[in-house]
């Protein structure tokens, strides 16, 4: 999508758009909780190629899209980087803890694996 000005945007669902089980979805894909996991301890946009996903390039397209369009983050272009950002105020707005539940639970299920591991 170009806009008038001639720079590229991508389509995101307007808060009140944002369905639970989108987000849900979205984030039961390990791949893509991973992200979120990255961009929710940066706390800065980052570029998509910046992710080292154990994927093909058109799988972490996809990723990055199934995360855009359920509401998770939100993409913007840089130069030719897609910039990625949580929209955590939007979700925190919506679903009140979920994200920080979600985070928080992953966090736990990481520690016990490695110490069982």
């Amino acid at each position: 999508m170009t806009d008038t000005a001639g720079t590229r945007t991508l389509a995101h669902p307007e808060r009140a758009e944002i369905r639970l089980e989108d987000v849900l979805q979205a984030l039961a894909d390990p791949m893509r909780l991973c992200v979120v996991r990255e961009l929710a301890a940066s706390e800065v946009e980052q570029a998509c190629s910046s992710f080292a996903l154990p994927v093909t390039k058109s799988t972490t397209t996809h990723h990055f899209r199934v995360l855009r369009e359920s509401g998770v983050v939100r993409q913007c272009y840089q130069g030719t980087a897609k910039m990625n950002e949580l929209r955590r105020d939007d979700l925190e707005a919506l679903f009140p803890g979920l994200l920080d539940g979600i985070l928080a639970a992953a966090a736990a299920e990481e520690s016990r694996l490695r110490a069982e591991g």
